[in-house]
């Protein structure tokens, strides 16, 4: 596997899981193949899930890691093109990335939608040209548009806690005070789409996804219709991807906020989310503090996800 970028890059998903969850009965059981082999981890913004899962998993498999923290570690990177550099940019990514790439075997990538122009973060300008010239296999670690590793971890614990060959499951909005992009719900929403399972969105109107994530699945703006049998809630907030609209905060509604009334309506549904999380906002505290919140295992599983996708990408070496 030279890139891992969306669903499509991890193949038959069934076979993707059974791998992980195997890596996850015995972790260290490939701890030679990344021996002498080093993962270089560049964050344009900050982390905590991914970056302690990641460099856990890299550790697992006998890989040397290297941690950049872009604008903090190292100098302010330019990465449009045509530019006149008399700013306080003062390298270019087309230069930075093939340098990296001179001193690591993989890397990973972490690089947020800017949410001010909908067709540069839908182009995945960052992390396309690590892929197109750093010279290495490249993952993603969360773009503009997507978060696979999250996703992958979501589907992982599914299919750990799911008590049914068809679950149904439910990717609700939930009020935020801040802007946040699309990419864990497009993510969340592309994994899903190539299961069997039931699959439900439910948001305000004007929050809607693009549609080549939504897919197939059913949406449904009535939330507590939504909600209804549902065996696995995901909440999360995004903002607008329509038009003029893009990037911005349409609705606080404090009434889409995910609390007990709610999970009643469901059949014992577990809470997932792929945290940080606004409690409050998203979630109630006792929700999320509730034996049906799993958003602790998921987020254990992260470093399973990331363990599958490293393991990969070095048999690829």
């Amino acid at each position: 596997m030279k890139k891992f970028t969306c669903v499509d890059d991890i193949g038959p998903w069934r076979d993707a899981v059974k791998e992980a969850l195997e890596i996850k009965a015995d972790r260290f059981a490939y701890g030679q193949l990344g021996r002498n082999r080093t993962l270089m981890m560049i964050f344009f913004n900050s982390s905590l899930r991914t970056r302690l899962s990641t460099q856990k998993a890299a550790m697992n498999l006998g890989m040397n890691v290297i941690v950049l923290d872009v604008n903090q570690g190292a100098w302010k990177l330019e990465t449009e093109r045509g530019v006149v550099m008399d700013g306080d940019k003062a390298e270019h990514l087309l230069e930075a990335i093939p340098v990296m790439g001179c001193y690591c075997d993989l890397i990973g990538v972490r690089s947020f939608a800017g949410l001010t122009d909908r067709d540069a973060d839908y182009e995945e300008r960052v992390i396309e040209q690590f892929i197109r010239y750093s010279g290495r296999p490249v993952f993603s670690m969360e773009a503009a548009t997507r978060h696979p590793l999250q996703s992958f971890a979501d589907l992982i614990t599914i299919e750990e806690y799911k008590s049914k060959p068809r679950p149904k499951v439910v990717l609700t909005w939930a009020p935020h005070p801040k802007a946040l992009p699309q990419a864990v719900p497009n993510s969340f929403c592309e994994w899903m789409n190539v299961t069997d399972y039931d699959f439900v969105i439910t948001h305000p109107h004007g929050y809607e996804l693009a549609p080549e994530f939504v897919g197939q699945a059913k949406v449904e703006y009535d939330q507590r219709k939504a909600f209804e049998g549902a065996d696995f809630i995901y909440a999360k907030n995004w903002s607008a991807y329509s038009g003029d609209n893009y990037g911005k905060i349409l609705s606080t509604d404090r009434s889409w906020t995910v609390d007990a009334e709610k999970m009643a309506l469901t059949d014992n549904a577990y809470f997932m989310h792929c945290l940080p999380v606004r409690r409050g906002m998203i979630v109630t505290d006792d929700v999320i503090e509730s034996p049906r919140s799993i958003v602790i295992p998921e987020a254990a599983n992260r470093e399973i996800s990331a363990q599958t996708v490293i393991k990969r990408m070095l048999e690829s070496l």
